[in-house]
């Protein structure tokens, strides 16, 4: 250990822009054990470890970099897939720079650990060896129902079933895995990636239920019924709109039904046409990482030309940095410190343009973040056969909540007490349908906690 004077941070291999913006497959090589024991070395073992306190789950990241140090993947593989339902998932998917890497003691002066690229070395070598999850299977008389497969769902049936609970899955969509499924592409998120822990899952006992959507196909009623408590996991899906004129044009689309279309025809699956955007302009608007999921999308469908707009600049980008700096070596054009005004409309209702003003950062408001200022007379466009609005997302508050009494606060989002249960007794929740929308392991950890609160009040 404590090889960081010997070694510096080693980024995996990353496949080059001319062969990736071709398909969909992952850009990144996961590591091989030299460069995951190579990496793992570097740690200093620190006596507070930053890096565990700043990851949401709390995985117990210097034990398990330790473990592969000494080659022992059998430990590291069980201490990584103790706290975190998916391990693999978030070592891809994790903004790690702004969570666990961004707190690596190395960080300052020496290059943090490559702490995500050994997270997803541990379980996809543990798999390789044969190494599983362990689960006992259904032992209890309680049995659970989870609404909603995304990752806050998937993480509560995991823990759940690791107690021995049973648990049934409603889920409106064709494929389990929500957001990992059809939000995140496959280039960041191979599919077979999800697949492989749901079916773990369904192994261990879960009862699946596909095309399954609570209040048209089932109703929540018959789920209490048949269940003895409930968990929301229904994600944040309405797409926030700008409030600006023409952004109701034929063709200006949100960012999910886009990656959500572009996911099906990945699958093989019937899909709308018009999300083939080959020889168009493409304009996105939003600075997060599904903004960069669709940029990055657009380039491999052979758009023309892909241009990202944002009202800051790249440093202030919500999303994660080497999303941006991917998308830019994937040859996306940005254009920060530009605010949308108007979408420029032509008489056949289609979007031609949009049309923006320049912007500035000025004091900084009350959570220390610079405020955005708009200069007078800066009006500029920029020519658009498609836009996409990659805004965020707020909770499409379905009817039953209401007719439960599942209290929602101004924003619709599910209010819950400090064990993750709403308002309605035996309900609980987790995920973007509480917090709005936010990150995959935030998800993860909602939904373990509120396992963890089911398990307690039934023990």
């Amino acid at each position: 250990m404590r090889e960081f004077l010997n070694t510096g941070r080693i980024d995996p291999s990353k496949r080059l822009v001319v062969e990736r913006t071709k398909d969909f497959n992952e850009i990144y090589e996961v590591f091989e054990n030299h460069d995951a024991a190579q990496q793992s070395e570097r740690c200093i073992q620190c006596g507070d470890p930053f890096c565990l306190n700043k990851c949401p789950l709390h995985n117990y990241i210097p034990q398990w970099l330790k473990s592969i140090a000494e080659k022992d993947l059998e430990f590291a593989f069980k201490l990584s897939n103790e706290p975190s339902p998916f391990p693999e998932v978030m070592g891809r998917v994790c903004p790690h720079d702004r969570l666990c890497e961004g707190d690596c003691t190395l960080n300052d002066g020496h290059g943090a650990i490559t702490i995500g690229s050994v997270e997803t070395f541990i379980t996809e070598e543990g798999f390789k060896q044969g190494y599983k999850p362990e689960f006992p299977g259904v032992k209890s008389d309680k049995k659970v129902a989870i609404i909603g497969s995304g990752p806050a769902g998937l993480s509560a049936a995991t823990y759940l079933l690791r107690s021995g609970f049973g648990v049934s899955m409603y889920e409106r969509a064709d494929k389990a895995g929500g957001l990992l499924t059809y939000g995140i592409p496959n280039f960041k998120l191979d599919k077979k990636v999800v697949e492989r822990r749901v079916n773990l899952l369904v192994e261990a006992g879960m009862e699946l239920h596909l095309e399954c959507e609570v209040g048209k196909d089932i109703t929540f009623e018959e789920i209490a019924d048949k269940h003895d408590a409930i968990f929301l996991g229904i994600g944040a899906t309405a797409a926030k709109s700008a409030g600006i004129s023409g952004e109701n044009a034929e063709n200006v689309y949100m960012s999910m039904e886009y990656l959500t279309a572009i996911g099906r025809k990945n699958f093989s699956k019937s899909y709308d046409k018009k999300f083939d955007f080959k020889d168009l302009d493409v304009v996105v608007i939003g600075g997060g990482d599904t903004a960069m999921d669709c940029v990055r999308t657009a380039k491999r469908e052979g758009a023309k030309s892909v241009t990202c707009l944002y009202r800051r600049d790249a440093h202030n980008m919500p999303g994660s940095q080497k999303e941006y700096k991917n998308a830019v070596e994937e040859g996306v054009d940005f254009v920060f410190f530009a605010s949308p005004k108007e979408i420029i409309i032509q008489d056949n209702a289609q979007a031609v343009a949009v049309s923006m003003v320049k912007t500035v950062l000025g004091a900084k408001d009350e959570s220390g973040r610079q405020r955005m200022e708009e200069l007078k007379g800066s009006e500029f466009q920029i020519k658009a056969d498609v836009v996409i609005m990659a805004l965020g997302f707020d909770i499409d508050v379905p009817a039953f909540f209401a007719e439960n009494g599942i209290e929602t606060n101004s924003w619709g989002g599910v209010v819950v007490d400090e064990n993750h249960q709403t308002s309605t007794s035996g309900i609980y929740a987790g995920g973007d349908c509480y917090r709005g929308a936010d990150l995959v392991v935030t998800a993860a950890y909602d939904g373990r906690e509120a396992a963890r609160s089911i398990i307690k009040s039934f023990s």
